[in-house]
């Protein structure tokens, strides 16, 4: 689990105080994802922010959906942020909980607001309402149904209750202060008609609570002791305290911020990341383009490379933009020290060894890894004939070029030294057929007749061998800041993926678990993909960053 101890987290320091100074005998966290889309990767950051400092105070970590705005959320994101939270690595504690779990008690609440004359029933259009709250350079103008009876606004709240008004015509706001300098001061609204079915509750309810006045008493409920959110949260952080204080709650949590992720090359919007899904600009939520949680997962990044990544840059007070190298860096460090190493040929090209039998086979061992002797021994069948990449193939080539040149050596990785000796051509002068011969007893060995090979090349059985697609995915967007444009679909990377049928690997990737992550090499870090029938591997990252020098 990455490390919520570090020396750079500030909340890690708070809640030690706190506990140090008795305020709590059990740290409790909470995690509080509205289901209207799927997580992306500045969720990873709340998410490990969250379970971890829990984890480090031995306390306990909820799950509870904020599901108080019911025509954007389904069971669809319900359940695709649970398998998220899971796939990181963390159990939260107890059932998962829901904010319509307390739908009930919040409407009591919204009544005791009203009783004791500090909320109230507005008649104000959206639009009016909008008028009537002012700017931040002006202040507001009190509403004309401000100073309505408790009798009346307890009369109305009940009759938009039972659904006798149309939504929009009115709503149930907090009286507070609308010539406050704080906006989210300036007579909120607490409740608002909306004749939708909930994914939760079904239609039980008609009117809905804002997440406002959900939050703080959503966390007192659950006894939260510290409520962790992002810094565009800062500024609700007194109407969060104000109902506190307002209301007979069980517990008082606080409210802390932190800077949220923000990458380059990235947006994080779920609106945005949701307009890319229905403009079918990406295939799913789960793109392995995308940064949402899933997608990253499908192409291959690990639980673990997410949690060390947001380990790396540390928790803030402030927002800024986190290079997305950084987090590239992250996934090639974990795969480079844990997948273990097969060989793929995307582009194959014939190679016949001449001076072998038709029928010769004999198996060649490489080990699971260089370094991990715990991945074992890699076994595969090594025939007359074999596939090459095209790209490591010329007639003619510089003294730069290291692979198989006509007339020139080059080594099969793990096996024999070659030497190509002609070429068969197609019509239209295509090259399909390298031939070559094999220099005898040059398995680990240089040939004895002192003439070495150029370079190492990869290799595939052309009679035993897994055959598959791969997909080769880059960076969906080429600006740095896709944001910056009204049309951020501009931006998009025209060369995000490419697909490669009739690719050839090591027999054992046939195989190959659904996201099992391997290293092809020279080619990069590849997994199977989970959703395909037929069998697939996705290109997760370059064996090193390309993107360095478009920069």
């Amino acid at each position: 689990m990455s490390d919520a101890t570090a020396p750079n987290n500030f909340l890690h320091n708070i809640i030690a105080d706190d506990v140090a100074a008795g305020l709590h005998q059990n740290v409790v966290t909470r995690f509080p994802p509205e289901p209207n889309g799927y997580l992306h990767i500045g969720h990873a950051k709340s998410i490990v922010l969250n379970f971890s400092l829990a984890q480090a105070f031995k306390g306990q970590c909820n799950l509870r959906f904020d599901d108080t705005n019911p025509e954007k959320e389904s069971q669809e994101y319900v359940d695709s942020i649970k398998r998220d939270v899971n796939w990181l690595g963390y159990d939260w504690a107890g059932e998962v909980r829901f904010t319509s779990d307390y739908f009930d008690q919040l409407h009591a609440w919204a009544v005791t607001l009203i009783e004791k004359g500090v909320a109230y029933v507005c008649d104000l259009s959206p639009e009016q309402a909008r008028e009537y709250r002012g700017s931040l350079t002006s202040s507001g103008t009190n509403s004309p149904y401000r100073d309505r009876s408790v009798e009346e606004n307890l009369e109305l709240f009940e009759r938009m209750r039972r659904g006798e008004f149309d939504e929009g015509s009115c709503a149930l706001r907090a009286k507070i202060d609308m010539a406050s300098p704080n906006m989210n001061l300036r007579d909120p609204i607490l409740y608002r008609i909306k004749k939708v079915v909930h994914h939760h509750t079904g239609d039980k309810w008609c009117i809905y609570p804002s997440y406002d006045f959900a939050h703080g008493q959503s966390d007192a409920i659950e006894g939260i002791t510290h409520s962790i959110c992002t810094l565009e949260f800062a500024d609700h952080r007194p109407l969060y305290d104000w109902f506190l204080t307002q209301l007979p709650v069980p517990a008082k949590p606080r409210q802390y911020e932190f800077g949220r992720l923000n990458l380059n090359y990235t947006v994080t919007s779920k609106r945005k990341l949701k307009a890319l899904v229905d403009g079918n600009f990406v295939d799913g939520w789960d793109d392995p383009r995308m940064p949402t949680i899933s997608g990253m997962r499908r192409r291959g990044v690990t639980p673990a490379a997410l949690r060390k990544f947001c380990e790396m840059i540390g928790v803030t007070k402030s927002d800024g933009v986190v290079d997305v190298a950084m987090l590239e860096h992250a996934i090639r460090d974990d795969l480079d020290k844990n997948a273990p190493r097969a060989m793929c040929v995307l582009r194959p090209l014939k190679v016949t060894l001449t001076n072998l039998a038709d029928n010769h086979e004999e198996l060649i061992s490489a080990p699971g890894h260089p370094h991990r002797d715990d991945l074992g021994e890699r076994l595969f069948p090594f025939a007359q004939t074999v596939y090459i990449d095209r790209d490591d193939f010329r007639v003619e080539a510089n003294k730069k070029y290291k692979r198989l040149v006509l007339g020139k050596r080059v080594r099969l990785r793990h096996a024999y030294v070659i030497e190509a000796e002609d070429y068969v051509a197609d019509e239209q002068g295509n090259i399909v057929e390298v031939k070559a011969r094999i220099i005898e007893n040059t398995i680990g060995l240089d040939p004895e007749d002192g003439v070495k090979p150029k370079g190492v090349i990869q290799w595939v059985s052309a009679t035993k061998h897994a055959s598959f697609k791969v997909r080769l995915y880059d960076r969906l967007f080429n600006c740095e800041s896709p944001d910056a444009d009204d049309d951020y679909t501009v931006h998009l990377n025209p060369e995000s993926l490419l697909e490669l049928d009739g690719c050839v690997g090591e027999i054992g990737l046939a195989e190959a678990q659904v996201e099992h992550a391997y290293q092809f090499e020279r080619e990069g870090y590849f997994c199977r993909d989970n959703s395909a029938a037929e069998l697939v591997f996705n290109r997760t990252i370059g064996l090193r960053d390309v993107w360095e020098n478009k920069a």
